[in-house]
């Protein structure tokens, strides 16, 4: 028997390995609160759902390249040995770079993939594509696309918000009120891109939530603030927060409170803004009670609200899933004009925070490095798409969008090649996706399990999972490094990405760059000395790689730390301006202004969302549906694991319902309901719970999509993947970001028979080739 480190998302451990086998998955720490994902990890490693050999689509196989797409997801596969499916796959890359170009191969590639710094799914497939040539990339993130777009414009880029984030331990110590728009989730403070080395949000949020700060959520569910924080919950209708920050601006405005004097030093365009929030411009003052009727609060509580902001040290914090709705944009924007009118941006404890406990790093108070990484190269091929915009690209090539002031031309793809992410999890209307997807010629994908997007393959190529390889777990936002030591032989003939890539291009003729004639235990010495490098440079000193891999993990020293946001240009604007045009905050933003977007004028402006519980279509689809993160797994990952499957009601998905809701429909907990609107339907098993507000639905993304009819579009759903039913449209024409909280659905008991789930099956086979 052994004990060995491994890491992942959601957390460190040791390893009881005995005979070839992982026996149990114990905390690095015994005291650390590690999100409890073992049973999940262990229990699907040699799964039906994993994949044990590559396979190839019949169809596909038989007919060749571009046969019968629309098969994709419902065709059989043949099992096939490494060699045919390498031959294919490398074979598909010299036929599309030779006959179309390398603008014809999409390999974005999108998704959370491994915690490990070497086996990085994106990492791996983006230096192999860079060396064959180039391929057509996304950018920005689903998270948090609106926000990267919008916030170097009005005030900083949005990294700097992340890794400069106010801490838990700094807003402990000076933050008297926090407003928060969405809320502090603890649920997705679990979990880090890269992995979380010992879990600290919880003990933070408790250490607040007993002090003398005073925490108000505003969210339309009550558990978006974490129950540690002791905090007060007040409902809002969805997609309406940008409403209520006008209001409360009104309120500091007509009562003397703004700032003036931080507005004119740190910010430009408040002269430009302020007669239309004080309805001198339209006509509408956007005063609580103008507000009151769009949010559904009442004048007093807003009054109330804007009086709390005259509570000494007052901080205003946005979360991530305020801009994944229409005009995304705005409620960002507003919130940092909110804050610049208080005055307090700069200051310990005051100001701004942005994306707070979106990730366990976001707010933790340790030190940071910037960790080495895989080179992946540059990409001969300037073509890209905003990460939300896949389903009109593939089925609009030559078609156009407006994206930040530029207009792109969509290529014609013929190939896509996905590993470490499944879009059928991220992607919004998964009907229409997958209309878009039986486009292009060739499908490839590299994945543990057969989940939705290896389905929809044509050549699926089987990847080890962390504890069947070495690694490293690292990332700037958390203080830990931790040994992902290689536990069990891989499953079936799984490989790792690296290997597989390093197979295909061999067969290309690249394979020497590729690997630089290094092994796995090479590249890992390669990052951690780099590393070593970076960290003397900031005063950090790392063990050698043989020390740091004998021990299993290392801790960065110092901290906790205050970062105050923005703390420097407070100090000194004009020395350390900001990357904005003016270098100031910029409540009005020519630029912005100059691109002639109707939807986003140059300062925030309120426009009802194209659905939403104050608009002419909920007499046909009456509840807002939050599609949000869930608590029971990260995105879809290990959805197939018992930690997530034990959640499901009926084997579906639940789905939290106001009782008052539910009781006009007839609808009784535990029962399985049909959630449908004009995009599609699903089936999900309703959880009563009078913390989601009366008109409001919550149905947590990640359930693995599972068509009834997967032959025929328009497919019911069996498992409560919220993605049949939201819209696949950008936020704005700034961002083309996804705008997946705006969503109206209706909700009726699922009468008799319904279908089971087969999320979790392997799909058919017809037979293997050797």
């Amino acid at each position: 028997m052994s004990e060995l480190t491994t890491a992942n998302h959601w957390g460190s451990y040791r390893a009881i390995v005995r005979d070839g086998n992982v026996q149990e998955l114990k905390p690095l720490l015994d005291a650390d609160d590690v999100s409890d994902m073992s049973a999940s990890i262990l229990d699907t490693l040699d799964c039906p759902a994993r994949i044990k050999r590559p396979a190839i689509r019949k169809s596909w196989l038989e007919g060749g390249p571009g046969t019968a797409g629309h098969l994709r997801g419902a065709d059989p596969f043949v099992e096939v040995d490494w060699d045919t499916a390498l031959d294919f796959f490398a074979g598909e890359v010299d036929r599309i770079r030779k006959d179309f170009g390398n603008e014809a191969i999409f390999a974005g590639s999108y998704g959370w993939a491994s915690a490990g710094r070497f086996h990085h799914a994106q990492s791996q497939i983006h230096r192999f594509y860079n060396m064959a040539g180039g391929y057509v990339k996304s950018v920005n993130a689903y998270s948090y696309a609106a926000a990267e777009v919008i916030l170097p414009h009005v005030i900083t880029n949005l990294r700097h918000t992340m890794v400069q984030a106010p801490s838990w331990h700094e807003i402990a110590e000076h933050t008297d009120v926090m407003l928060a728009f969405g809320g502090l989730p603890l649920k997705n403070a679990q979990i880090q891109n890269g992995g979380v080395g010992i879990h600290t949000a919880r003990d933070w949020m408790s250490k607040m939530g007993q002090g003398s700060g005073r925490f108000i959520g505003i969210s339309p569910v009550r558990d978006d603030m974490a129950a540690e924080l002791g905090a007060e919950w007040v409902p809002i209708r969805p997609n309406t927060d940008l409403a209520l920050m006008l209001a409360l601006a009104y309120c500091l405005e007509t009562t003397g409170r703004a700032d003036h004097a931080f507005l004119e030093r740190y910010c430009t365009g408040y002269d430009t803004f302020r007669p239309y929030l004080l309805g001198e411009t339209d006509g509408i003052p956007k005063s609580p009670a103008w507000a009151a009727e769009i949010t559904g609060m009442s004048v007093d509580t807003i009054n109330d609200l804007a009086q709390a902001l005259s509570g000494g040290r007052v901080m205003i914090s946005l979360s991530w899933s305020l801009q994944r709705s229409d005009r995304g944009e705005q409620p960002y924007w507003m919130g940092v004009v909110l804050a610049a009118m208080l005055g307090q941006i700069g200051l310990p404890g005051g100001g701004i925070a942005i994306g707070l406990a979106a990730e366990h790093g976001n707010g933790n108070p340790e030190t940071q490095l910037r960790w080495a990484a895989v080179p992946t190269g540059r990409n001969p091929v300037d073509a890209f798409i905003p990460v939300a915009r896949i389903a009109d690209m593939l089925l609009n090539p030559g078609g156009t969008c407006d994206y930040n002031g530029r207009t792109i031309t969509y290529p014609d793809i013929k190939m896509v090649h996905w590993a470490g992410g499944n879009p059928f999890h991220h992607h919004q209307d998964l009907n229409r996706l997958r209309q878009a997807w039986a486009k292009p010629d060739t499908v490839v994908v590299q994945e543990i399990f057969w989940n939705p997007i290896a389905r929809h393959a044509d050549i699926v190529l089987p990847v080890t999972t962390p504890l069947e390889r070495n690694d490293i777990a690292v990332t700037q936002m958390d203080a830990w490094a931790v040994a992902m030591k290689k536990l069990i032989e891989p499953v079936g003939e799984a490989r790792n990405d690296h290997d597989i890539l390093r197979g295909a291009a061999a067969r290309l003729g690249f394979e020497d760059a590729f690997t630089e004639g290094r092994g796995e235990e090479d590249w890992l010495r390669d990052i951690w000395d780099r590393s070593r490098q970076e960290a003397g440079r900031v005063g950090q000193e790392l063990p050698s790689f043989d020390e740091f891999w004998e021990k299993g993990s290392h801790k960065l020293s110092g901290g906790p730390h205050i970062r105050r946001f923005l703390g420097e240009f407070r100090d000194d604007p004009d020395r350390n301006r900001l990357k904005t045009p003016s270098g100031k905050i910029e409540i009005y933003s020519e630029t912005i202004a100059g691109f002639g977007y109707e939807e986003i004028a140059g300062h925030p402006t309120w426009q009802a969302p194209y659905e939403w519980l104050g608009g002419e279509t909920t007499a046909t689809y009456p509840l807002h549906l939050i599609s949000n993160q869930p608590k029971s797994r990260l995105h879809s990952q290990l959805d197939a694991g018992a930690g997530s499957r034990r959640t499901k009601i009926g084997g579906r998905e639940p789905m939290r319902m106001n009782p008052a809701d539910a009781a006009k429909r007839g609808i009784s907990d535990g029962d399985v309901v049909r959630v449908y609107n004009d995009r599609g339907a699903c089936l999900a098993g309703v959880a009563l719970d009078d913390g989601v507000m009366p008109g409001v639905v919550q149905l947590a993304t990640g359930a693995w999509y599972d068509p009834d009819a997967p032959d025929q579009p328009d497919s019911l759903d069996r498992h409560g993947n919220p993605n049949v039913l939201t819209a696949d449209r950008g936020t704005s024409r700034l961002a083309q970001g996804p705008s997946a909280h705006t969503c109206l659905v209706e909700v009726a008991p699922a009468n008799g028979a319904v279908p089971s789930v087969r999320a979790f099956d392997p799909p058919d086979f017809a037979g293997s080739r050797a």
